[in-house]
């Protein structure tokens, strides 16, 4: 798992050194981390729990001296829960995809941030430079939008950031969502979609959402209930990862070429700084506001409203 994330977060450290500002890159790290953690306590909190229903009927679920009990089903009992939640918000953050337990049995909170962390763009690590560029591209918005607010220029790195380097940044941020949602909205309509949900309902739903999720964006975990190798999913899912990958590669090469035929512009009093402790918590809020109006109403209708059905029974 260490393996996994390594290379990704050094990334940061590396982008830091090759800007020859070393404070770059931990403050793009420690918003990784902002991200990251409270989503892995979240989901490890929420399958200690378990299912409520097991405990209105009376049935042990699992605790005993070494293992306190919850959600067990579809992890291995050598793993646990906390290990096997570890593992699956690291790889659902790091564009990797390999799993130690069914994120399909996952509690529907718990499943909802394994997809939502895929859902804001593979941004916290992601893979193997991936989730830098991504996370570049939402601090070429942060800093407009800052400079927008309080009047300064927007500027990082010593470049001014113009609108070119703003519609090629909301092309890399939109394009993502646009394929997961109209991906999701075409399954449940088509007979050939829905004829492929063996869990009918809220989870069915979150099913679909989770796989459309997950190759819009690079990862490969799935919620396995969903027969998704038909004519239909190997349609749709193609060309979504087709989509995904290369338009957003290309905004990110034409952003990174804008930017390098910039001279750099001397750091003055109506420069914001982009490596302190104000910039990282506001580019925290872009991130997840962005993530929250995008994709809420849709986890609205799957996990989000079954978590209420079970809590309400």
């Amino acid at each position: 798992m260490l393996a996994i994330l390594l290379i990704a977060a050094a990334l940061c450290y590396t982008f830091g050194y090759m800007v020859r500002d070393r404070r770059q890159g931990w403050a793009i790290l420690i918003a990784m981390l902002i991200i990251f953690i409270p989503c892995l306590f979240g989901c490890v909190q929420v399958e200690q729990k378990g299912n409520p229903l097991f405990g209105q009927l009376g049935i042990d679920q699992g605790a005993s001296a070494i293992q306190p009990g919850g959600n067990m089903e579809g992890k291995e009992a050598r793993f646990g829960i906390v290990n096997s939640a570890i593992w699956a918000t690291a790889t659902t953050a790091a564009s990797n995809g390999s799993v130690n337990s069914m994120h399909d049995s996952y509690m529907p909170l718990g499943g909802m941030i394994l997809m939502w962390l895929m859902q804001l763009g593979e941004v916290v690590f992601g893979g193997v430079g991936s989730g830098l560029y991504g996370m570049i591209a939402f601090i070429i918005i942060a800093v407009f939008v800052s400079g927008l607010m309080i009047g300064r220029t927007p500027e990082y790195l010593g470049k001014k950031i113009e609108a070119y380097e703003m519609k090629m940044a909301s092309i890399m941020i939109l394009i993502p969502p646009i394929l997961v949602l109209v991906g999701t909205a075409v399954s449940v309509i088509l007979p050939a979609g829905k004829s492929s949900i063996l869990n009918p309902g809220p989870h069915g739903f979150s099913e679909i959402l989770y796989a459309f999720s997950s190759v819009s964006n690079n990862n490969g975990s799935a919620f396995a209930g969903l027969t998704t190798n038909t004519i239909f999913y190997n349609i749709t899912q193609g060309l979504a990862m087709f989509f995904a990958r290369y338009w957003l590669a290309i905004p990110a090469l034409a952003i990174a070429g804008s930017l390098s035929r910039k001279k750099i512009v001397p750091a003055s009093q109506g420069t914001l700084p982009t490596h302190n402790l104000l910039f990282i918590v506001f580019l925290v809020m872009v991130v997840l506001i962005v993530g929250a109006l995008t994709f809420f109403p849709a986890l609205a209708l799957g996990p989000i409203v079954e978590h209420l059905m079970l809590a309400g029974s």
